[in-house]
């Protein structure tokens, strides 16, 4: 017969053996961090670093179509006055000589000049809607605004972009596929695959959430 010390040591080892089995039981973060690998933080930071080289490359372009515009639109300057003296003033002068280095920069980048610069300036701003996108699918496919894939939410975004999601197949070969699947549909301007894919977590309940804009406001600062 069991004494009442010894049933309380007995309870108190299950509830030891409980606690440890609850440590080790498979859970949402399982899925997306196996060997240190956290799929949601380097997928977004990936895709971060492409739109900010978008970015910039768009802003270079927007500019320099806004000084060629400006090129276009200058009246032929005035005959020249004889016997005036007149000095243009410090800031003026630094605003003229910002504006040839600008034009310089701008007619070395573009010698096409303004058919070329729009062309550019088209290209990069589908690259960065595309990347931007990207991520706005990212953040959508974060289900509860946790900053973690749960196993339930990587399998979701595979399969909307046609992925294996084998849970087999580990954390980081997910991890890579939709990296280099971000990859192929920015080279490609993919937007309408994309955008196919955004379609299928919509129907699978997911929704752009007032935590995602913010967060995407904050990428396109």
């Amino acid at each position: 017969m069991r004494t009442p010390s010894t049933h309380a040591r007995c309870i108190g080892w299950i509830l030891f053996f409980c606690a440890i089995a609850a440590g080790f039981a498979p859970s949402a973060l399982a899925a997306t961090r196996l060997n240190g690998i956290d799929v949601f933080a380097q997928l977004t930071q990936h895709i971060k670093r492409q739109a900010d080289t978008d970015k910039q490359a768009f802003a270079i372009a927007s500019q320099c179509m806004n000084w060629f515009y400006k090129q276009q639109r200058q009246k032929p300057a005035p005959p020249a006055v004889q016997n005036i003296a007149w000095v243009m003033p410090e800031s003026s002068a630094l605003a003229a000589a910002e504006s040839e280095t600008e034009g310089a920069d701008c007619r070395n980048r573009y010698p096409d000049g303004l058919d070329g610069v729009r062309t550019d300036f088209q290209r990069t701003q589908a690259l960065l809607s595309l990347s931007l996108t990207f991520y706005e699918f990212a953040l959508v496919g974060d289900g509860d605004d946790n900053s973690i894939y749960s196993a339930r939410e990587l399998h979701d975004i595979l399969v909307a972009l046609n992925l294996a999601a084998e849970p087999s197949l580990g954390a980081d070969a997910h991890l890579r596929s939709l990296t280099s699947q971000f990859d192929s549909l920015h080279e490609a301007r993919g937007m309408e695959a994309l955008m196919t894919g955004m379609g299928k977590l919509y129907d699978q309940g997911y929704r752009v959430t007032t935590a995602d804009k913010a967060h995407l406001n904050r990428v396109m600062e």
